[in-house]
């Protein structure tokens, strides 16, 4: 395989359905093309989700940390636990990003804590200037701050047009989670 000419920063927003989604989607397109994958996920808690179950069989090219988090802040109702959460996963994330061992890093839901003040994006944003310039990192959730937007190399908003919870229809298995 031809070494990679740039690594590109992509970050997935908006207030739809499909941000994760599409970042698992191009892990797995990653490991397919023989790439090596780190996954970490802030916000979300201890879910069983399909995503993380089928990932964990593509060890060891895809290296995945999720249950990290202590859940959705209207869960845990406690900002400063939800800082020093945010803080810890990020470190493991920064670590990733530094080590030189992956291809391809995914930050899911860092976006949220962002927005929320969890963390700097000036910091965030110096460490993705560090990295290895082969490095492609995604970065996902909602409210992704307008400095992340203007440094980033692809920025994708997914926009609510119509969901099934919205006429009442709880999140389903395999779709949802």
């Amino acid at each position: 395989m031809a070494k990679l000419a740039r690594g590109l920063v992509l970050v997935y927003t908006g207030e739809g359905k499909g941000k994760s989604t599409s970042a698992f989607g191009l892990a797995l397109r990653a490991v397919g093309q023989g790439l090596r994958v780190y996954l970490i996920q802030f916000i979300k808690g201890t879910w069983k989700t399909g995503e993380a179950r089928a990932a964990r069989r593509l060890a060891p090219e895809l290296e995945i940390q999720v249950g990290l988090g202590d859940g959705f802040t209207w869960v845990t109702q406690d900002p400063g636990q939800d800082r020093r959460t945010s803080r810890g996963i990020w470190e493991l994330g920064r670590e990733a990003i530094l080590s030189g061992r992956y291809e391809l890093v995914i930050l899911d839901e860092i976006n949220v804590a962002l927005d929320l003040g969890h963390l700097g994006a000036e910091e965030v944003i110096g460490v993705l200037r560090q990295r290895d310039p082969a490095l492609h990192v995604v970065l996902t959730g909602r409210g992704a701050p307008q400095a992340l937007v203007e440094y980033a190399d692809l920025v994708s908003e997914v926009r609510n047009v119509k969901h099934p919870f919205d006429q009442g229809v709880p999140a389903q298995r395999g779709i949802e989670f």
